[in-house]
């Protein structure tokens, strides 16, 4: 009996052992955050594609720090900071998909369009330099009619897919 009991102390005690000795904090969301990433600046991202839409470079800067903000518990700072996100939009374009056939007199029209939005992102941990990436994130949405009517719609829906991606790949290690 006492054996077991000593047994059971000694492999709750190497458990316990283990999980302190852990360099990462596993949250709810499946992020995987270094103890030491206390804080980080996120800077603005300047809008480099050829067609500029106004205030995409203020929505997406903005999307990306609320998605930290509201998933971990990091404080967004400007300067000094342990982790730095920065980047460029670097493509913005809607382009047809499928074209749709009209009377033989008058040229075809697109069927359905795609508005494709491309971001390039810098990640710098200075703590864990395997962390650090640079990479390029491209989402669309594909949809029928006139874009102008649709943009304001489609652009946040494809800046949170692309926030998405990029919190994952800072985050949560894929």
């Amino acid at each position: 009996m006492k054996k077991r009991l000593f047994l059971n102390v000694l492999i709750l005690g190497t458990v316990v052992m283990l999980f302190n000795s852990c360099a990462y904090k596993l949250s709810l969301n499946g992020a995987s955050i270094p103890v030491d990433l206390k804080t980080i600046d996120v800077q603005f991202f300047e809008n480099n594609a050829q067609l500029v839409v106004p205030t995409l470079s203020q929505t997406f800067t903005e999307a990306l720090k609320n998605r930290i903000r509201s998933q971990t518990s990091i404080s967004i700072t400007r300067g000094e900071a342990n982790g730095t996100m920065s980047g460029a939009i670097t493509g913005y374009s809607i382009a047809p998909v499928s074209i749709q056939a009209t009377n033989s007199n008058v040229a075809p029209i697109a069927g359905a369009s795609r508005l494709t939005i491309t971001v390039t992102v810098k990640y710098v941990y200075e703590a864990d330099k395997k962390l650090n990436f640079e990479e390029t994130f491209t989402k669309y949405k594909e949809f029928t009619g006139d874009s102008a009517s649709q943009e304001q719609t489609l652009i946040p829906e494809i800046v949170k897919q692309l926030t998405d991606d990029i919190f994952n790949r800072a985050f949560a290690n894929w």
